[in-house]
């Protein structure tokens, strides 16, 4: 080990601490001489609270001034939720672990209902997801959905003091938290496949630290990296990020990687949705196959639509 000290550059939320505080505990547990600090950084999303994700039109809302830090040497790593990151690392960067997987399914939230099936005809439901929008919609089009935005804690108070029927976050974000008491159903992915990258903590470094990454490198599960891998390869193909409705879910089964995606529109009456088996091997090739065959079925043009529509979109809670 070269490097005695790191410095870790986060957002400030609840949970992107807690990643930041599991990676650190986890890199101090390998390498006991290790001394690591945290620097709290603001992004864009934190700042604009009060506009629709979509709205502002950004891949980097979460990620932009952390990844300048990290390029200018202020910080020496920084700890993303997977699903913030854009498909492709600027110039410099790379991933260098990507930490084993939580459950990467969507959970419902609700203080008198247990599942999506019993929420009662016009309910209402908030996400700030225009992916769980669309596949919402789908699957129950009598449904009302409502523009959420915050941190988890934020939400989970918004919906308490709100007339809201339920609320739709990630399973990931309430366990790490130590919230699973609000959990009332863990939506399968037959109704909802979940964000590019859901569930999985990512550690990007300087491409040429050779250093940092032999540090950080004894955190990566290979598992993980090869589901995320062909889940993103899929995103890029179709030229995505978290402001469209867009899911997928890989797993891994001895050398095979299933890859389900989906494509969508606001509404939900549109939904396209695929699935793919190859080597594991194949991450990338199976996620650009995947993009294709969506593509080819028209999954361009409703993501086309899908921006447009949702950047004209003002109301959120």
């Amino acid at each position: 080990m070269s490097k005695h000290k790191l410095i870790i550059g986060t957002r400030g939320s609840e949970l992107a601490m807690w990643q930041t505080n599991f990676v650190r505990a986890n890199l101090e547990g390998i390498f006991p001489g290790l001394t690591i600090e945290i620097k709290i950084i603001q992004t864009t999303g934190d700042k604009l609270l009060d506009v629709p994700l979509a709205s502002i039109g950004d891949k980097g809302l979460f990620t932009r001034q952390i990844e300048s830090a990290l390029l200018n040497g202020e910080i020496d790593l920084a700890v993303h939720s997977l699903k913030d990151l854009q498909t492709a690392q600027p110039k410099g960067l790379t991933i260098g672990a990507v930490l084993e997987r939580e459950i990467s399914n969507d959970v419902l939230i609700s203080k008198k209902y247990d599942s999506i099936d019993s929420l009662p005809p016009g309910s209402k439901i908030a996400t700030g997801s225009l992916r769980r929008r669309s596949q919402l919609l789908n699957y129950r089009p009598d449904l009302h959905v409502v523009e959420i935005r915050g941190n988890v804690p934020t939400r989970l108070e918004k919906f308490a003091a709100s007339d809201l029927d339920a609320l739709i976050l990630a399973f990931a974000g309430l366990h790490r938290l130590g919230l699973d008491s609000h959990i009332r159903q863990i939506i399968p992915f037959e109704i909802m496949l979940p964000a590019v990258g859901q569930g999985a903590v990512a550690v990007e470094i300087r491409d040429e630290d050779a250093s940092t990454r032999s540090l950080v490198e004894k955190l990566d599960d290979e598992k993980t990296r090869i589901c995320v891998t062909a889940e993103r390869s899929f995103l890029r193909e179709l030229e995505g990020g978290c402001q469209v409705p867009v899911g997928a879910a890989a797993r891994l089964e001895s050398e095979t990687i299933h890859l389900e995606g989906m494509a969508g529109n606001l509404d939900g009456t549109e939904n396209l949705r695929e699935t793919v088996r190859g080597t594991k091997d194949m991450a990338e090739a199976l996620g650009k196959q995947l993009g294709i065959i969506l593509i080819e079925k028209g999954a361009d043009i409703l993501l086309s639509e899908a921006r447009n529509a949702a950047e004209s979109e003002e109301a959120v809670i």
